[in-house]
């Protein structure tokens, strides 16, 4: 079936692969070397900046795409993108050493992302149909998860040693998603003038928020995107509240090896063998669920799979068993596997098709708000017990379900259009 699909539904999945295999290997320990080089304080300001240009970025490239076309922004972005890690190469090769050229180049990286991303999902939405949507998004999901398995050992074991070497890794891969990007991707949007003049005298920016206070006002599409927020919060806790509470808590056990040797498992490694098992599991069996769960009602399936991912991480919010946690993570991530890729067909199916750029750098927003409930989790297991944080948790997840199935319930039978429930849009 993969074979059947689009072009540029193949050459995006294969860009994704390349892209986040290099950023595994690069971005997750960049918090480290601006760390050592600045300090705590300083890192963390600097990284929050560059969350905060990539969210801009993103809400600002959503609305060029709507309003010029898809690949133009995708193409005027991979090219300041590819230059970004060039120049970021030179500020850490033996010719120079800056770490505020570097961390000027990680913006625009983040600038870059931030602009290509929502267009580069509109596309997909735009050559795929509502009957291979959620094995595209299967096959993608598989392909991010299988480069971020493949790039993080990279970069963690070469980073402090061979950074130079990454970056020149990481241009290449840009070079590469350019090249393809350029010759190989056809365009799939094409707006007519007259959208493209209905605004023309009020300038860029309150153009821009003309659009988005549309989309904000689609009630459906806002409902549908906060119960994403919620449901997928409930993974950021395990690299913060959980990550937290198993290495307080957590009594390290000595485990028998081969020949007499032990190993001793504390809390932090838990937590990586949590994180090891989740995204082995994703990649071993997200094509093989993809083509499961085409069997069954897809509503249904999502239900059960959100219903496992809660239990899943409610039982990892307080349970200090070690086959317990082993258990509750391998049921959490078949929940992934079966929700994921339905969820996102079924907002593909619900944002407006003039607008879909638009629509998905909102819902990408709201989805940067869950890594807030992972900071306001740390805060709060300081201070509540850790069967209250479970309690929590499994709220959040079942406020996320519920949510969910208001918005189907409103939906036109049959289809994934939401029935007077949006204003009409006007095209911007």
């Amino acid at each position: 079936m993969f074979m059947q699909l689009d072009r540029n539904i193949k050459i995006r999945i294969l860009t994704t692969f390349l892209t986040r295999c290099v950023e595994a290997m690069i971005l997750p320990f960049m918090a480290i070397y601006f760390t050592q080089r600045l300090g705590a304080a300083m890192a963390g300001l600097l990284l929050l900046i560059n969350l905060l240009v990539q969210i801009t970025a993103s809400l600002y490239g959503g609305y060029m795409a709507d309003r010029y076309g898809r690949k133009k922004v995708m193409a005027y972005a991979q090219i300041i993108r590819f230059i970004s890690v060039l120049v970021m190469t030179l500020a850490n090769s033996p010719f120079l050493d800056s770490t505020w050229l570097t961390f000027s180049m990680m913006l625009l990286i983040s600038l870059c992302n931030g602009m290509f991303n929502p267009a580069a999902e509109a596309m997909l939405i735009d050559v795929s149909t509502k009957e291979n949507r959620a094995f595209i998004y299967s096959i993608n999901f598989w392909a991010i998860n299988l480069s971020i398995s493949i790039g993080a050992p990279i970069g963690g074991f070469l980073f402090a040693t061979h950074r130079t070497e990454l970056f020149m890794i990481m241009g290449l891969a840009s070079l590469a998603t350019l090249m393809l990007t350029l010759f190989l991707i056809r365009e799939t949007h094409f707006p007519d003038a007259e959208s493209r003049l209905q605004y023309s005298g009020n300038g860029p920016i309150r153009n821009m928020v003309l659009n988005y206070k549309l989309v904000a006002q689609d009630k459906l599409f806002i409902i549908y995107s906060v119960s994403g927020m919620l449901i997928r919060s409930l993974e950021i806790h395990l690299y913060n509240y959980i990550s937290v509470r198993l290495q307080k808590e957590f009594e390290p056990q000595q485990l028998p090896m081969l020949d007499n040797f032990t190993f001793e498992l504390t809390g932090i490694r838990l937590v990586s063998l949590l994180q090891v098992e989740n995204t082995l599991i994703i990649v071993c069996l997200a094509i093989w669920a993809a083509s499961f769960i085409r069997r069954f009602r897809p509503a249904r399936i999502m239900y059960i799979g959100v219903i496992l991912y809660t239990l899943g991480f409610t039982i990892v919010g307080f349970s200090n068993s070690v086959w317990l946690l082993i258990v509750s993570m391998l049921g959490a991530t078949v929940g992934e596997l079966m929700f994921t890729p339905i969820r996102q067909a079924y907002l593909a199916g619900i944002v407006k098709d003039h607008a879909r750029s638009s629509y998905l750098a909102v819902n990408g927003l709201l989805g940067q708000f869950a890594g807030v409930f992972g900071a306001i989790g740390i805060s709060l297991g300081a201070v509540l017990h850790s069967s209250y944080m479970a309690l929590i948790i499994f709220v959040m997840g079942m406020t996320g379900l519920l949510l969910t199935h208001y918005v189907f319930q409103r939906l036109a039978p049959g289809t994934t259009r939401p029935q007077g429930s949006a204003p009409t849009a006007a095209k911007v």
